[in-house]
């Protein structure tokens, strides 16, 4: 956890910069658009994360004298902290026309420089007490970060012209690794986090789980082989299907990952740099829990356990071809020789893990307790992290959590077999 005023400013100038940095290629128009309810307006990611230091913490006695920008926003971006308010409902964010993205950023300088002012004269007493919330407020903002790629993502990709976020940088290909099975033997495992560093409060307490034998996937699948799984008529045979999600296949009609599509007899994939040719080396991603579930059901395997991935994971090296690559699209994998490869970036890896409480979970008092634990029901967990994840925002505790049928987040798969 930051320690001084000083590096905590630091700290704070640079992940606010970050969010505007992602916003910067778009146009207001770009940063209005909402194209599903799941997905937020680039606008609304800006002023809610402003919202959430307004607050949280310009609102503490601390920082008397602090005047709101405009109260109406505590209602207009507020996203679901029901103790502190009535908010605007979220499938409607991209009606909120006004305020305009020009404003949005006003509000923004406006937080900034009451936290540059304020922040270096806390009294140590009160510097201690917010510092959590500080913290807590910095990996917030990241999360939004990443969603403002994957929400954008889906935004235009509903656009006939199929615009581009930005340039990418044209990926390099690698003969695919071949698979190999990492055994693990039974036995008492300690997960979740423990000493110092920030996590979230889902990823604690530390505690003890059993496991059966296992082995874990030394690698991603990929798009090449999810193609295989295609061609052999995954997407027609209800019994690789959990019922949800046969159910869901056949609702929404799906025959293929999102984003993929067919230009005569080969696949195309639309990605943050618009529309290109599929690359069958690259991580396969935008799957649902049910369709990373069957594959690996086809595949004569399963999807880990979240204990199995952390188990396995635990001691690999935070770094990836995460958001500061700047790739913003999974990439092959360069057969470096690792034990386990794609650990982190590129995919957020289901597993078979309901997303639930550790033994002895204790969301916080009041409504900062709201951030994690009233989502504990009907989703599944993910780990690892994605193209878009910021290398400091990511770690082996790390828990995400999604409904078993969301696909626009970068999800993908790796998989696991009992022994």
């Amino acid at each position: 956890m930051t320690k001084t005023p000083s590096t905590l400013l630091a700290r704070y100038r640079q992940v606010r910069s970050a969010m505007e940095a992602a916003a910067r290629p778009l146009s207001a128009e770009d940063m209005a658009v909402q194209s599903m309810p799941d997905v937020s307006p680039t606008k609304w990611h800006l002023a809610h994360t402003s919202w959430f230091y307004e607050t949280f913490v310009l609102s503490d006695p601390a920082f008397s004298g602090y005047k709101p920008f405009d109260p109406a926003f505590n209602f207009l971006f507020n996203s679901y902290y029901e103790a502190v308010g009535e908010r605007h409902p979220r499938p409607k964010r991209g009606l909120l026309t006004r305020p305009s993205a020009e404003e949005v950023l006003r509000y923004r300088a406006h937080v900034d420089a009451a936290m540059a002012d304020r922040l270096p004269r806390l009294k140590e007493a009160d510097l201690g007490r917010l510092r959590p919330i500080i913290e807590l407020g910095l990996n917030h903002e990241q999360q939004h970060l990443e969603l403002i790629h994957t929400d954008i993502k889906h935004a235009f990709s509903q656009n006939p012209l199929r615009p581009a976020y930005r340039e990418l940088t044209p990926p390099k290909q690698y003969p695919v690794p071949p698979l190999q099975w990492l055994e693990f033997d039974a036995g008492v495992r300690r997960i979740g986090h423990a000493g110092d560093g920030f996590a979230f409060d889902n990823e604690g307490p530390s505690h003890r789980v059993f496991l059966e034998p296992f082995a874990v996937a030394s690698r991603l699948v990929t798009c090449g082989e999810y193609l295989a799984f295609m061609a052999d008529r995954g997407y027609e045979r209800p019994e690789l299907w959990l019922s949800d999600g046969w159910a869901a296949r056949k609702l929404h009609g799906w025959e293929a990952p999102l984003y993929w599509g067919r230009q005569g007899d080969r696949w195309s994939v639309f990605t943050l740099g618009g529309m290109r040719m599929l690359i069958e080396s690259e991580p396969v991603c935008h799957l649902s829990f049910y369709e990373a579930d069957a594959y690996a059901r086809w595949a004569s395997a399963r999807l880990p356990t979240e204990a199995e991935w952390e188990t396995a994971c635990t001691d690999a090296p935070a770094v990836g071809n995460l958001l500061e690559e700047d790739r913003l699209h999974p990439a092959p994998l360069a057969n470096d020789g690792t034990r386990i490869a794609q650990v982190f970036g590129d995919v957020w890896e289901w597993t078979q893990s309901p997303y639930g409480p550790y033994p002895g979970y204790a969301p916080a008092a009041g409504a900062i307790g709201e951030y994690n634990g009233k989502f504990m029901c009907n989703q599944m967990v993910l780990r690892g992290g994605s193209c878009v994840t910021p290398r400091t925002h990511i770690r082996a505790t790390y828990r995400n959590f999604f409904p078993p049928e969301a696909r626009w987040q970068f999800s993908g798969l790796r998989l696991a077999r009992s022994l």
